[in-house]
């Protein structure tokens, strides 16, 4: 069994920032292509597309009009084709997103199923009368602010929509819309995929009687969340049982296939790590699974041992995959800033820590820069999250500004043209040439984490047993035996000394450590 994705290391591209090769200031598929040489010289194993399919872009190509084609702003399935060769050419597995739990409201099968209350999808999509007085069925609220409930006047029903209203959720109760969904699946797998990304993975299915979600305790004295969306506990509205079964359908149709893979996004502030588990638990569900538990503004070691041993603990058999950055929260550089003597210490402190971790590691584009998050002002904003919620929540803008590949060229030679978000001196600062062979740059410190990891068979796939060392240490061994490895890392911006009987650590692969006994501030090391 080619099992290529326990232990891999995985790097995201955000197509619309990658790299711009038709001069329109937008990212594309042959741009990417052209670019993944930079992704090979890194040492991952597989590149994880957001979404390319046609789009609206109301949601920036999470609301999908064609499941089995590619958006004109990125280019053509020839490119796509194209970019599949040249990725396998590099060793580099391909990893597109599926965002099958809603689709744009212009997709042909809302359009189709909108048109009357009976029909081949009248039934495709969650449609629901109005209470008494003209309301919404139900509490259930939208990620993106507001009630999960649209009105529709043809129909003279509302619809559900987790997210924009523009995303109206699919009816996955249905099977003929799960076969549909599967059918897409297919499609890319034919032309080569090597794996899915599913997004928002527990949000599938929707209890079928649509009971209201409870709420949250509220702390006393203090003012709601910035969203409503945290105030309830959303039983009812998402990870319903039923999910299980569609995931062991997805799970039988890669099996169909070689070495294919699915990784699931699972969105859950209260139960995560359970949910993960319960995912990818034996060997006909989910082949890993990830959520925002590492991509919050916890930076302790308490925090990073409850989450990894309760994933282990949950399910010895499941697999996880961790990442600190992505395309929907700020940059970890930044976001763990405040407990750092330097951005460049804390980045290649955070490369040595998740590329340590046992499970899968996901790293976003430009966090192996040290990339920094970018001020945005309100009107250089396209994100709906901020838009909705400025300025308490600025929004996911400021983390999918374009890659910077040289200091010196226009936008930081991303494009030739003005680029659709901003390449602001900070983050054009920390471009690619201006690293690249540089001895302790974030850049190569990644390189070398990467060889050390993949040349370390204790790191891809050694268990971990966490050491009880006093905070801010956080200390754990992968693997047993002579080949064990000791990982320790000192998550303050001061000098500690280790504890009597942890010795033998010594100066790590990038010099992490300043000398035996003492871990420098930010400061890391391994031995085995």
């Amino acid at each position: 069994m080619n099992e290529w994705w326990r232990g891999a290391v995985i790097y995201q591209i955000y197509p619309r920032s990658f790299q711009d090769e038709n001069g329109d200031g937008i990212g594309d598929l042959p741009g990417i292509t052209r670019r993944l040489d930079h992704v090979a010289r890194l040492g991952a194993d597989a590149i994880w597309l957001s979404p390319i399919f046609p789009s609206p872009m109301e949601d920036m190509g999470y609301d999908v009009s064609d499941y089995t084609g590619i958006e004109p702003l990125f280019g053509t399935l020839e490119d796509f084709d194209a970019l599949i060769a040249r990725a396998h050419d590099l060793g580099l597995k391909v990893i597109i997103d599926q965002v099958i739990s809603h689709s744009s409201d212009r997709h042909p099968w809302f359009v189709e199923s909108r048109k009357a209350r009976k029909g081949p999808k009248a039934d495709w999509y969650v449609w629901a009368d109005p209470k008494p007085d003209g309301s919404p069925p139900n509490n259930w609220p939208s990620v993106f602010g507001g009630p999960a409930w649209a009105w529709d006047a043809g129909r003279r029903q509302y619809y559900l929509h987790n997210f924009l209203t523009s995303q109206p959720d699919l009816n996955l109760h249905s099977p003929a819309v799960q076969t549909a969904l599967l059918d897409t699946m297919r499609f890319w797998l034919d032309r080569g995929v090597d794996g899915f990304r599913l997004d928002t993975v527990n949000y599938y299915f929707h209890d079928d009687r649509l009971r209201d979600n409870p709420a949250l305790p509220a702390a006393k004295g203090a003012l709601p969340p910035v969203n409503p969306y945290d105030m309830q506990n959303h039983l009812y509205s998402k990870t319903r049982p039923e999910n299980i079964a569609f995931l062991q359908r997805m799970r039988a149709l890669t099996d169909e296939y070689s070495a294919r893979m699915l990784v699931g996004e699972v969105g859950d502030s209260l139960r995560a790590v359970e949910i993960m588990g319960e995912y990818t638990e034996g060997t006909d569900r989910l082949h890993m699974a990830y959520s925002f538990e590492l991509l919050g503004p916890d930076f302790t070691p308490a925090h990073f041992r409850a989450v990894i041993e309760g994933f282990f603990k949950g399910a010895p058999d499941g697999w996880p995959c961790w990442s600190f950055s992505n395309h929907d929260v700020n940059r970890h550089a930044t976001r763990w800033a405040r407990h750092d003597a330097g951005n460049d210490a804390l980045a290649r402190q955070a490369a040595a820590l998740l590329l340590s971790f046992e499970g899968a590691i996901c790293l976003y584009q430009g966090e192996e820069l040290g990339q920094t998050e970018t001020d945005i002002l309100w009107e250089e904003l396209t994100d709906p999250v901020g838009m909705r919620f400025w300025p308490d929540n600025k929004g996911r803008d400021g983390c999918r500004t374009p890659m910077v590949w040289e200091r010196d060229e226009h936008a930081a030679g991303f494009s030739t043209a003005e680029p659709w978000l901003p390449v602001k001196p900070p983050q054009r600062a920390r471009a690619v040439d201006t690293q690249d062979g540089v001895e302790g740059s974030v850049l190569e410190t990644y390189r070398a984490l990467i060889a050390f990891r993949k040349a370390t068979p204790a790191l891809l796939h050694g268990a971990t047993r966490f050491m009880d060392l006093p905070a801010p240490l956080l200390g754990f061994v992968r693997g047993e035996g002579e080949g064990a490895v000791t990982c320790v890392f000192n998550l303050s911006a001061k000098a500690v000394k280790l504890p009597k009987g942890v010795g033998g650590v010594t100066v790590g692969p990038a010099q992490g450590m300043e000398t035996a006994g003492v871990v420098g501030a930010n400061g890391w090391g391994f031995v085995g």
